[in-house]
């Protein structure tokens, strides 16, 4: 299975704030058929800004999320059985190379080495796709455009990008938005009023001080707005952190402890 959706074309773009210039550089990387490669924390919202561009630019997208099983034939597409004869079935990356669609492979570095393979001659002026099954030699419809992400700080030496791909690529770096950004993105997304966001999103801070230390990864943006819904719908502001923001974390009961300790030392 590819774990891949498609969103509609006409589809109204979702809610995203611009930390920069992002937006403008994604529409010069699109009009100009340049792939591009957005590097940052998980749940910083790199997936968000792939939707929301998408929706703006009018261009359906296909969504991808990679993993270590996810093969070449899994984007490509493969030969199945249906009703007793064998069919050619498009994968994702196939579809919106036909379609002049957006392809985004989520966390691209968790697929398999033959995968980006398949995504160099996509990845230079001759933007084709070989299909070795079917003997075609696909050209991208006008309107494609590859769009590829992963996770800097969280991979191991074994899983990084080789330099001869991600030198194919544009390169846009996410960080986690600045306090006053997330405050008003978690607002937003969750419906709890701005005052009652803020010392969550002052929490957040002194949480992702602590990566490298005593937690592998920061908590994402996605995690405060989990908290910040469960509190809008009435749950104890203890228990929504500790459920949103404590135990994605970590399973260390002592690491937990020194969580908590910080939750008190912020919220009194």
């Amino acid at each position: 299975m590819d774990g891949s959706h498609m969103n509609g074309n006409g589809a109204s773009a979702p809610f995203y704030l611009a930390q920069g210039d992002e937006c403008s550089l994604f529409e010069a990387a699109y009009d100009n058929n340049l792939p591009l490669l957005l590097k940052g924390p998980t749940g910083c919202g790199k997936t968000r800004f792939v939707a929301h561009m998408a929706a703006r630019l009018g261009r359906p997208l296909y969504t991808v999320a990679c993993h270590d099983d996810l093969t070449a034939a899994d984007l490509v597409g493969r030969y199945l059985l249906k009703g007793g004869e064998t069919v050619w079935v498009d994968g994702p990356l196939t579809r919106a190379v036909r379609e002049g669609a957006i392809c985004y492979l989520d966390e691209v570095v968790e697929a398999r080495k033959d995968v980006t393979v398949v995504l160099h001659p996509l990845t230079d002026d001759r933007r084709i796709l070989p299909i070795d099954r079917t003997g075609e030699e696909l050209e991208a419809t006008p309107g494609f455009m590859l769009v590829a992400s992963y996770n800097p700080g969280y991979q191991n030496i074994l899983k990084t990008l080789k330099p001869s791909t991600r030198q194919r690529f544009l390169s846009l770096e996410f960080g986690f938005p600045a306090p006053a950004h997330e405050v008003e993105i978690v607002a937003s997304e969750s419906g709890l009023s701005v005052e009652r966001v803020k010392p969550l999103v002052r929490l957040a801070g002194k949480l992702r001080d602590l990566k490298g230390q005593d937690i592998e990864e920061g908590v994402s943006t996605r995690l405060i707005v989990y908290a910040a819904t469960l509190i809008a719908k009435g749950m104890p502001v203890e228990r929504a952190i500790r459920t949103a923001m404590i135990e994605p974390l970590t399973d260390e009961e002592d690491v937990k402890r020194g969580l908590t300790d910080l939750v008190t030392a912020v919220f009194g």
